[in-house]
């Protein structure tokens, strides 16, 4: 155990809470300058891109599609090709924001080590961050679940746009944080299946049913071991794979800072906790930690 480690660890116990936001960012500046800086991120950093929060204030709650329901039965095949085809196109469209792109200046500058993210946009890699573990996969690829053919996701919609002419033509329906839609028109869907082997083909990313594949698991556990500090920044750890990453940190005796609108499951492990949009406060991290530069071209 490293001497940084155990000095945040007594920390932990004995720093007083912060008064005020501005107190609560010098006191974040503080703790990651010149440490290798961790990050899992969740679904409040991409929300200034226009894709919705899971668990934000005003939001309805959403039971997700399972595995086994998509698997078992057409019917659940068809509803969610439909709507995950009319939110594709919004969700594609989506701009990394300037808490993605202070992030990858501040991976740029050497500070962030890696990025651990919840979310299936891509918007980091988009915005310039290089070390990225997609823990959930990724929207944009679509795989063969009998013969392991993958896709792009772009080519897929294509196709779903020729063999289903009407559906480009649809109202167009509200998105959700997962780039689905809620849709009710589907019953005349023509189901995607793979060119190679006829198998169901499914998008690149873990459904509600599955658990994250024990590669990219040990992959983001062994991010956070390996930094100083570990940084969550919007989300707010509800789902078990990134709350046991925040585990991970506790039991290596790894600082746990979290940037959350809102509570979070974690908030009574973190040794500083800031109640703030995620992109002004990344945004003026960087600045306070000499990336003025790159801060100052992504804007």
């Amino acid at each position: 155990m490293s001497e940084t480690k155990d000095e945040y660890a007594f920390d932990m116990m004995s720093a007083a809470p912060a008064t005020s936001w501005q107190h609560e960012l010098e006191s974040l500046a503080q703790i990651v300058s010149g440490k290798k800086v961790s990050v899992l991120t969740g679904a409040g950093v991409s929300t200034d891109s226009g894709i919705p929060d899971y668990r934000g204030q005003g939001v309805l709650r959403r039971n997700p599609m399972s595995i086994d329901q998509f698997v078992s039965d057409e019917n659940y095949r068809k509803r969610y090709w439909a709507g995950s085809h009319q939110g594709w196109s919004t969700f594609a469209s989506a701009e990394p924001n300037l808490g993605h792109r202070a992030l990858a200046a501040l991976e740029a500058a050497g500070i962030v080590s890696g990025i651990v993210t919840q979310n299936v946009d891509g918007l980091h890699r988009r915005a310039g961050s290089m070390h990225v573990i997609d823990l959930h996969g990724s929207l944009d690829r679509v795989v063969c679940m009998e013969c392991g053919q993958r896709y792009d996701r772009g080519a897929l919609a294509t196709r779903l746009s020729r063999e289903n002419p009407w559906l480009d033509a649809a109202e167009e329906a509200t998105l959700a944080p997962d780039g689905d839609a809620d849709v009710s028109d589907f019953a005349e869907l023509r189901v995607p299946i793979c060119d190679v082997c006829s198998g169901l083909v499914k998008p690149d990313v873990v459904f509600f049913g599955e658990v994250v594949p024990f590669r990219v698991y040990q992959s983001a556990a062994s991010i956070v071991r390996k930094s100083d500090v570990l940084l969550v920044a919007g989300s707010s750890l509800a789902v078990n794979s990134g709350f046991r990453l925040v585990d991970v940190a506790r039991r290596s005796r790894i600082p746990v800072v979290i940037i959350n609108r809102g509570e979070t499951k974690a908030d009574g492990l973190a040794h500083l906790r800031i109640d703030a949009g995620v992109s002004d406060v990344l945004t003026d991290l960087a600045r306070r930690l000499g990336v003025h530069d790159i801060v100052e071209d992504i804007e």
